[in-house]
């Protein structure tokens, strides 16, 4: 009882009129204030020159987000479809594919504005927005419905003479349902928002590289149908408070390490200056994708996030596709954020109009790259390797009688004074060798499913063949100790080469690294990199000991065993005299003898795909 107390009080505390609007309709004829959580900071006013995009709620043409007075509003699952279909029927400008199903059985589909009919003009960047991939954070869903409302009924048909663009309006459609008011306590809107994660629990900006998951694998397949020039991922952000309405990033960027150089420089160097630009004419503040590395003292310093493949912009790098990870402010009015949105979606247009065949280029550039040694396994930096301006808000410190410590407290007002924040990048903590080809037995069917997934290029065996190469076998591997991602991790740090003849199955794989996802292959397939098949538990088999012996049988085998080796006894002695705690140890010491006989199992720890170097 007085748990449902507590919850009442805190529903009272957030709700308003507004709430018993049903979750799927927006108030089109509501007076209603837009509902905010009163315990976030203010959010500074905001009249940005992007308002003019806005139509009213009398257009034929309105969209959900523009009816609702406060446009704090994103229609749900059904009523978005309802929309689109109306406007395909429309225009012949647009079209809806499906191109996957969701764990309950919806159908994940794309939005697709061109001039060219279902074949597209090869000549013709492509543009590809992902919205909802966590579907709280729905903006980009808003934003690409504007545009394309635009695109097809108001003068902005241009756009499509030299780009096409493709939509995913809602990715993770089953989390995108799970919707209410209490999904995103940090977030100033929409006031009915999708929940994080997926049907299955999973959240899908970790499976880009594990390809777990059937959202993952549809929008993977989308990529490789399509070929887009440009993927850009489209979230809000969790953390403090700052002045940036638009954060966005990008692997390579000023300068830092990127598996795709040359792509990253040219985003860095000619789309960067020109979207900030254009964000800033509309009356946004565009910001770097960056995040506090305290949230208890906000001006301690920043960091990149991390470069890892599993996120969609590390995935991008590694898989050369250019692709941009965009992060929203998320105590900025969902308005505010949409329309900074629909600016950067229009801008991106315009620029691979006049300039993608510059980005082409760059990304054919990096798609011949075959680096012999690949860096691996990122980690912040120690020590700040810069200083960057930041545009921070006014804050102070309060004693909190809940947590019983000075708690932080945002203002909701600009800081006048720009803040000078430590910048701590991130560094590969392992190099790998680039061998010429993997081998991957018949019997691993899902670790090759996965690989074809991502489009790898592979020579599946009609005879068994028997091939000479290196195997790995791990050494002292661990498992960790909680779930992540529906996964019990493994890791290992050292790993010893065997080389041996070794026979493949029909229907094995022998997997080149010289091709354009020559890169992403080795970060899924060597174990020590922390983004492989093994590093996500898929390999559990591999730790697994089978064949055991009675110490009725080792002891007397293991004494005949010195008897007829004098340097292994020697070698016995001596690891007796330097570990007290093995020498007094029966079972230690008789597994020592154990695993020096041709009894022991051969295969444990042996990871089971070959490397041919």
């Amino acid at each position: 009882m007085r748990h449902a107390l507590l919850f009442a009080a805190v529903a009272a505390l957030v709700s308003s009129p507004a709430m018993s609007q049903s979750p799927g309709r927006p108030p089109v004829l509501s007076n209603i204030a837009p509902w905010d959580q009163p315990f976030l900071p203010p959010a500074p006013a905001w009249d940005g020159a992007s308002k003019a995009l806005l139509r009213d709620a009398s257009d034929p043409w309105v969209t959900p987000f523009e009816a609702d007075r406060g446009h704090d509003f994103s229609p749900n699952y059904v009523d978005t479809r309802a929309w689109f279909d109306r406007l395909d029927a429309a225009s012949d400008l647009i079209r809806i594919e499906q191109f996957g199903v969701s764990p309950e059985g919806r159908p994940i589909y794309a939005v697709i504005a061109s001039k060219d009919g279902a074949a597209f003009d090869p000549a013709k960047p492509v543009l590809m927005i992902q919205a909802g991939i966590h579907p709280g954070e729905i903006d980009g869903k808003d934003a690409g419905m504007m545009v394309l409302r635009d695109i097809a009924f108001y003068g902005k048909d241009a756009l499509l003479d030299r780009v096409n663009l493709i939509l995913i309006p809602i990715l993770s459609v089953d989390g995108h349902e799970r919707a209410g008011p209490y999904s995103r306590p940090n977030q100033r809107g929409p006031r009915i928002q999708g929940w994080r994660n997926t049907a299955t629990n999973q959240n899908l900006n970790r499976d880009y590289l594990k390809l777990d998951q059937a959202e993952m694998r549809a929008v993977r397949g989308l990529i490789l149908k399509y070929r887009p020039d440009l993927y850009v991922d489209v979230h809000v952000t969790d953390g403090m408070d700052y002045q940036y309405d638009v954060t966005y990033g990008f692997n390579g960027e000023d300068g830092t390490f990127s598996r795709s150089p040359n792509s990253s420089a040219w985003l860095d160097t000619v789309f960067k200056p020109a979207m900030n630009a254009a964000l800033e004419r509309e009356g946004h503040i565009p910001g770097e994708l960056v995040f506090g590395i305290d949230d208890d003292e906000p001006k301690k310093g920043l960091s990149d996030g991390g470069l890892g493949e599993r996120y969609s912009n590390g995935w991008g790098a590694a898989a050369h596709v250019p692709t941009i990870l965009i992060e929203n402010h998320s105590l900025k009015p969902h308005e505010q954020r949409v329309l900074g949105t629909y600016v950067f979606i229009e801008e991106a247009m315009r620029l691979l109009a006049d300039q993608g065949a510059a980005l082409k280029a760059a990304t054919d550039q990096d798609r011949a790259l075959r680096p012999a040694q690949i860096l691996a396994n990122f980690q912040a930096e120690e020590t700040p390797s810069s200083t960057r301006s930041f545009k921070g808000m006014l804050y102070e410190m309060y004693h909190s009688p809940a947590s019983g410590r000075d708690e932080v407290r945002w203002l909701g007002r600009p800081d006048p004074e720009l803040w000078q924040m430590p910048f701590y990048g991130s560094k590969p903590t392992l190099t790998l060798n680039r061998p010429t080809a993997y081998w991957v037995p018949s019997y691993r069917t899902d670790i090759i499913e996965r690989l074809k997934i991502h489009g790898v290029e592979m020579e599946t065996l009609a005879a068994p063949r028997t091939v000479n190469l290196s195997m790995l076998r791990l050494v002292e591997p661990k498992l960790a100790t909680r779930a992540n991602e529906g996964h019990v991790q493994a890791s290992v740090k050292t790993v010893e080469v065997e080389r041996r003849d070794w026979t493949f199955p029909t229907g094995s794989v022998r997997v080149p690294t010289d091709q354009p996802l020559g890169d992403v292959v080795v970060l899924l397939l060597e174990p020590q990199s922390s983004e492989s098949f093994f590093a996500w538990g898929l390999f559990p088999e591999v730790m697994s000991r089978v064949e055991y012996i009675e110490a009725y049988a080792i002891a007397p085998l293991a004494e005949k065993m010195m008897a007829a080796d004098p340097a292994l006894k020697a070698e016995f002695e001596a690891k007796l005299a330097a570990e007290p705690a093995f020498a007094a140890d029966p079972q230690a010491r008789l597994a020592w003898f154990y695993e020096r006989t041709p009894f022991y199992d051969d295969r444990y720890l042996l990871y089971p795909v070959g490397r041919e170097d």
